[in-house]
């Protein structure tokens, strides 16, 4: 295959007016690559028998969509910037997992974007000292743990600029989502910031340069977000935010969500405070939570020295606890008791001891999770 036109035809697909991403994908999937469905455009039926007029009309007059293909892959050609299209190797792997990912990404940097660990991290642009400190603690315990790590978040006022500077602090890299073309920075603030990250990260985006921040692009900026990392991890979040609907996308992909419970009468903690009540996510504290509950194993001289810490001595009726709560995400205290044949009472107090020393979490209504899988 002539990859240089496959590129040409795949971007200018995505220029198409009336081919939204779903359609893209479909007729993309349907023909098995750009360049079949551009060359087989005037007897389109023959290739898609379903192919409606309306769709078949669109696909005869592309002039202007591989002209604008073409000026956006030469704008490209005199910057630091690729075009990645699903079928490149560099694509991300987890992002195309995603039934909306885009056809074709455009991304300036340095990382790989299908490390073996990524993790997404957002929250409310108006966060508090409360947010800025958990950024800054939680990416300092993910570098112990493995400076491997790396940190996807969307370049946006707060949890999303914390993420990304207290990554780049501890010297990890960190890839911003754009909702733009990569031919500007917004906020305009966070420029600095953003050219850090291209050296030490990078920035990703589906938009053509000349595409301005519109607010609709933010929403689907978001699912990328979601859709590059493992798990999303919500740090601060009111009731209703771009970071909670993140989250929903995250969680609807399957990959696993995140958040850091707050007080209960904190309006930014009440979205992160909810999505754990409904169960949505789960609650997080600590680097070692994470881990624990994605069962990453730690890498690096000082995180194997971590983990050793982490083996702790049980006793008998310990260690029975500990094994019932090793077959499930979390278990109720009655379950315990059934199993082990110890009187609720003792199991309470075991209970007790176990969370003081950081080996199990109540997760609420008499359940328990544990905490340390190394147990």
């Amino acid at each position: 295959m002539d990859w240089e036109k496959e590129t040409l035809y795949t971007v200018a697909l995505t220029l198409i007016k009336g081919v939204g991403v779903n359609l893209g994908r479909k007729l993309y999937e349907q023909t098995g690559s750009a360049t079949a469905l551009f060359e087989n455009r005037h007897c389109l039926q023959d290739v898609i028998p379903d192919a409606k007029p309306e769709l078949v009309k669109l696909m005869q007059d592309v002039d202007l969509p591989l002209k604008r293909a073409e000026q956006e892959l030469e704008w490209m050609a005199g910057k630091a910037v690729r075009c990645l299209t699903c079928s490149d190797e560099e694509y991300p792997k987890r992002l195309l997992e995603c039934v909306d990912a885009p056809l074709v990404v455009y991304y300036c940097g340095n990382a790989d974007l299908n490390k073996q660990r990524i993790v997404s991290m957002v929250g409310t642009r108006r966060c508090t000292g409360y947010g800025r400190d958990i950024c800054q603690h939680f990416v300092e315990e993910l570098k112990e743990a493995d400076p491997d790590i790396m940190v996807v978040s969307g370049l946006a006022y707060g949890i999303d600029i914390c993420s990304h500077r207290a990554a780049l602090a501890q010297g990890m890299e960190t890839v911003g989502v754009l909702a733009h073309g990569l031919d500007r920075i917004y906020p305009s603030v966070h420029r600095k910031t953003a050219v850090e990250m291209t050296r030490q990260g990078g920035l990703l985006t589906e938009y053509v340069a000349g595409t301005v921040p519109e607010r609709g692009n933010f929403v689907q900026r978001n699912r990328i977000v979601a859709g590059l990392s493992d798990v999303t991890i919500v740090v601060e979040s009111a009731e209703k935010g771009g970071s909670l609907i993140t989250a929903n996308l995250a969680h609807g992909y399957g990959r696993e969500v995140l958040a850091f419970p707050g007080r209960v009468y904190d309006e930014r903690s009440k979205g992160c405070n909810r999505i754990i009540q409904n169960e949505m996510a789960r609650p997080v504290r600590s680097a070692e939570d994470l881990f624990a509950i994605m069962n990453w194993k730690p890498k690096g001289d000082k995180a194997k020295a971590k983990q050793q810490d982490l083996f702790v001595s049980l006793t008998e009726k310990e260690r029975q606890v500990v094994d019932c709560l090793q077959k499930a995400d979390d278990v109720a205290i009655g379950q315990i008791v059934a199993e082990t044949g110890m009187p609720f009472s003792e199991i309470s107090v075991l209970m007790f001891e176990l969370e003081n020393r950081g080996i199990v979490d109540f997760v609420g209504a008499t359940r328990y999770r544990l905490l340390r899988r190394n147990v």
